[in-house]
């Protein structure tokens, strides 16, 4: 009987453990239930280094993150949605562009905003993008001497 109760014991240690790993995972990855956010849809010519789960910023805050990645076969672009956490009203002449963290960091998403007094709302798609800038496009230019001169 000893002997049962610790393994019942061991047991419930382990399960215990397992959903504090969870809910530490979910902190820190910004899982948030789907009413703290509204969804945002976006299109892009290059979505590349972005995608489900890349973070979407302002000012280098991060308010929300990429949730749907799908290439529309009618126009070969990128048809992103993010999802923005509620109460960060976005004006609606702002840009969504793909920016990098630097040479060696990967790419987010990040919102440029605008000066309108109107904001977009649930399910609206930010019309002002610009797609990612491959890196390795820009030297081989600078290299090949396409620089424009």
């Amino acid at each position: 009987m000893a002997q049962n109760s610790v393994e019942v014991l061991v047991g419930g240690a382990v399960l215990a453990g397992a959903v504090a790993f969870l809910a530490y995972a979910g902190q820190i990855t910004g899982f948030k239930s789907a009413g703290e956010s509204y969804a945002l849809s976006a299109s892009f010519r290059s979505l590349e280094g972005v995608s489900v789960g890349s973070d979407v910023r302002l000012a280098g805050v991060k308010i929300g993150t990429v949730t749907q990645v799908r290439l529309n076969p009618e126009t070969y672009r990128a048809e992103t949605t993010v999802a923005v956490q509620r109460g960060i009203e976005i004006p609606d002449d702002s840009a969504i562009v793909i920016a990098s963290e630097g040479l060696l960091g990967g790419n987010f998403v990040e919102v440029m905003p605008g000066g309108s007094p109107f904001f977009f709302a649930e399910g609206d798609v930010i019309e002002d993008t610009q797609g990612a800038v491959s890196i390795i496009s820009l030297l081989l230019k600078f290299v090949g001497g396409e620089g424009g001169n």
